[in-house]
Formats: structure tokens, sequence, C-alpha cells
């Protein structure tokens, strides 16, 4: 069996782009001392894993999966996961969004996606992960201008973290979040960057979540 698990959790890890497994090393610094991550390549993080997690290092992988929007991943190998994946998700890896209806309804704002409920949920870190995914090179544009944030902040956050674009648009959406505090929410972003130039799909992935 551990021999099972070392096998799937490498292969996991192998199809990674390199990008991608730089934000799962990022997502495991909750987890794991980031002193031990950031030098680790895929072989080694797979030793550090199952000496931290013994028997549950793909369980603690597909968490950080989920995070990043690689359900495709967990679904291959058939990692296990505290809750069951659904069919159809918001944000698959793929970029696919979830279809809205073209007519307006009373009661229904832009595409017929329903207006944001009284209590909205706040955004998670998974959440802002997929809209980091998405955001374009005019991120520090859409920081200072949409969000209301400093471009000293903005180059510390670039800074902190060489080489990785979407760590600096998480960062931002996060540094975002704190400011906002119980308003940091899917609706409350929505309007900001709504007159932003983004890839639509940002737009539509928020207004999905308006309705949970």
């Amino acid at each position: 069996m551990a021999k099972d698990e070392r096998v799937t959790l490498l292969e996991v890890h192998q199809a990674l782009p390199e990008e991608q497994f730089q934000q799962l090393k990022f997502l495991l610094e909750e987890q794991v001392p980031a002193g031990l991550l950031s030098p680790a390549s895929r072989p080694e993080l797979c030793r550090i894993l199952l000496q931290r997690f013994p028997g549950n290092s793909l369980r603690v992988t597909a968490g950080i999966l989920r995070q990043l929007g690689r359900l495709d991943l967990i679904r291959r190998f058939q990692l296990p996961l505290e809750e069951q994946i659904p069919e159809e998700t918001p944000w698959e890896a793929n970029g696919s969004t979830p279809k809205v209806r073209e007519d307006p309804t009373p009661g229904h704002g832009p595409g017929g996606i329903p207006a944001a409920p009284r209590n909205p949920r706040r955004l998670t870190e998974k959440d802002l992960m997929q809209v980091a995914q998405r955001l374009g090179r005019e991120w520090q544009e859409v920081g200072i201008l949409h969000l209301g944030l400093e471009r000293s902040r903005l180059e510390q956050i670039q800074e902190e973290n060489p080489g990785n674009p979407v760590l600096w648009n998480f960062e931002m959406l996060r540094e975002w979040q704190r400011r906002e505090r119980h308003k940091a929410t899917a609706s409350q972003l929505l309007s900001c960057l709504e007159h932003a130039r983004l890839d639509p799909e940002i737009l539509s992935f928020l207004q999905s979540l308006q309705g949970n």
C-alpha cells in the first residue's frame, strides 16, 4: 500500500505544470514549513508528504488540488477527498464555466444570474486562487484602479513571489480581502471588477458564486 501511495503521489506531481507545482507548494505552507517546501523537487516533495502525513498524503494533496481547480487530476488518480466532488463544478481545469441564461428575468442580474442573496458568503482562498489564475498581465492596473490598493504594496508582493504571476494575483486579492474583511464577498469583488479589462470568465465565475 505504501508503495502504491508513493507511486501515485509522484505521478500526480509530475502531471502538474511547473507553475501549478509551485502553487501547490505555496498552499501547503499552512501544513508544512516553507523552508522544507521552497527548494523541494517533485520527488523530494513526495518524500516530505509521505513522512509528515503517513497514509494520508494523497488526501492532503487532493485538498490542495481542489483549491487549484485540478479536479481532473483528483478524478484521474482517484484521490480521496473529505467530500464527494460534484459532477459539474463552477470552474474546471480546462477553463469551462457554467452556462448562464441569456434572457434576464425580474429578480435576476446580468445574463440571467440570480441577484445576490441577502447573506452572501465570503470568498474563500480557493475562490481567490481561481480568480487569480484568470487575471492577466494588467494585474497592477486592476489592483490600483479597481481594488484601491497601493502600488508600493503590489511591488512588494511581486518581490516576495519572484517569477510567479499567479501568486502575485492571489496575494493581491488576499490583500483586498483582508482590507474588506466581512465585506469580501463575490458580489463585492464582482462590483469592483465589472468595469476592468478582464477575461469574461472571471465575471461569470463570480456571478456563479452569488447564488451559493
